[in-house]
């Protein structure tokens, strides 16, 4: 057996074994073990589990994949996973998903019974569905509004109920336009593509266009009324039209809130562009805003229900509708 250093390494004293021997582990002697030996406390590996067996998402029952299409952004169903496979396809074209993704989106409720041709394109309008007008309230001044006529003292924004006034059916509704004693007219031009309806379902399905308009005269003032509103072709020409005669109310009137509608149905195709325009002025040229208010002016388009459409969740404010509109294709092939 040799004791001490060993030349070479640095002083460092290595104690020698005898052959057949282990070094001593840290925290005392052990017994000696063979070579070629293991030692008892080695653990023993269990043998690796088989592995899990692949499993197709085709596999899962059609009504498990129902049930996951119907969470999946309809952008993404459409663009992304019919096209996967013709199991996808079919069951993506199924009504029972399109009535489903309604009723999770709000559009119609556990007891609708009202008919419906393509539950597909009843949800897209849905989806769709909000006032195209921007700024109907006067809540941002005159901001939106392109003002064609500014006779007398021009517009102006007022409060409700306003000087010999009336309140508004709607308590949400807080100013209106006034008029003056000249003709005082402003529009806004609607741009169907820029808010989400691709040609095919303009020109296909032709969705129904509601119009409505509110104006109300002062009680000590006569005015007259004018409302214009144009269907237009991608090139501005006009292919429907709704212009009634203009509305005189006398002077001494109730001041009540009246509501003006019309529905655009049957349209030609080619439909890109709405133009709306209203105003008027007072009967008596009297210096001020005498002439008649307006107020809580909308186009929406919507699928056709032939129930009433009050069933309908009220359509959502027109920012909130547009960041609605941007999760839907810009195109699409409906069938």
């Amino acid at each position: 057996m040799l004791r001490g250093p060993i030349p070479g390494w640095g002083g460092r004293a290595f104690k020698a074994t005898t052959r057949g021997a282990r070094p001593q582990a840290p925290g005392g002697p052990r017994a000696p073990v063979p070579w070629g030996a293991e030692p008892a406390s080695r653990p023993v590996c269990a043998p690796p589990a088989p592995a899990m067996a692949l499993v197709s998402i085709n596999e899962l029952p059609e009504s498990i994949l129902l049930e996951v299409f119907t969470h999946i952004p309809a952008r993404q169903l459409l663009l992304r996973c019919r096209p996967v496979c013709s199991l996808w396809r079919d069951l993506i074209d199924l009504v029972t998903l399109w009535k489903r993704k309604c009723l999770r989106e709000g559009f119609i409720t556990e007891d609708w019974d009202q008919p419906v041709a393509d539950w597909k394109i009843f949800f897209f309008l849905c989806s769709l569905r909000r006032n195209l007008l921007r700024n109907p309230c006067a809540e941002e001044d005159m901001k939106s509004w392109q003002i064609d006529c500014n006779g007398g003292d021009e517009w102006k924004v007022e409060s409700l109920p306003g000087d010999h006034g009336t309140d508004f059916p709607d308590s949400k509704v807080k100013k209106y336009f006034v008029t003056s004693y000249e003709m005082c007219l402003k529009s806004q031009l609607v741009d169907l593509k820029a808010e989400g309806y691709w040609e095919e379902l303009l020109d296909t399905v032709r969705p129904e266009i509601v119009v409505k308009d509110w104006f109300a005269a002062r009680a000590d003032c006569g005015c007259t009324y004018h409302i214009r509103v144009q269907l237009a072709s991608a090139d501005y020409i006009v292919l429907a039209s709704f212009e009634p005669p203009p509305v005189t109310v006398d002077q001494w009137n109730s001041a009540k809130w009246t509501e003006v509608s019309h529905t655009f149905s049957d349209y030609p195709p080619g439909v890109r562009h709405i133009l709306f325009q209203h105003g008027g002025q007072d009967t008596q040229f009297w210096a001020g805003w005498y002439g008649p208010r307006v107020t809580n002016s909308s186009i929406v388009i919507g699928p056709k229900v032939t129930g009433d459409p009050a069933r309908f969740p009220a359509q959502p404010e027109h920012t909130q509708g547009r960041e609605r509109a941007a999760r839907l294709p810009s195109s699409l092939h409906l069938h």
